[in-house]
């Protein structure tokens, strides 16, 4: 079983990655900001740099990197809230709106692609076993 989940892993990245790279390209980003866009699209109330680090996984050197060339193509804005300099909020802007639909068309297109003939029990019933997985895997890490 495990051998059939690493396998499919390892297509599912490289599918992912062939839906996601071209756009990135055609948008002059690297993945890492389109990535970041895409994580502050899809997590609107999660809009801080320690969130992408702490839910993505992501390592705070590749996030620092992207909010500042983001910064940089005026595709984000970045900024402490007053009174806490450990916070760093971040902010779409209007000019990455375009960009974003992409990335998102992109990543629905992918979903779609990989749900096809997939029922929605068992969506429902993959999604309620990857949570536990998630649960033990967490529930291991902290110990």
């Amino acid at each position: 079983m495990f051998e059939l989940f690493w396998d499919n892993l390892l297509i599912f990245k490289k599918r992912y990655d062939q839906a996601l790279d071209p756009v990135a390209q055609a948008c002059g980003l690297t993945r890492m900001e389109l990535d970041l866009l895409l994580f502050l699209h899809n997590n609107p109330t999660r809009n801080t740099a320690a969130e992408a680090v702490r839910l993505r996984r992501w390592s705070k050197s590749h996030v620092s990197a992207a909010v500042h060339a983001l910064e940089e193509k005026g595709l984000l804005s970045a900024g402490h809230p007053p009174g806490n300099r450990k916070v760093l909020r971040l902010t779409p802007l209007p000019a990455a709106q375009d960009i974003i639909r992409q990335g998102a068309r992109a990543q629905s297109d992918f979903t779609a692609a990989l749900n096809r003939g997939v029922t929605q029990e068992e969506l429902r019933l993959m999604a309620q076993i990857a949570k536990k997985i998630a649960r033990n895997l967490r529930d291991d890490e902290e110990t």
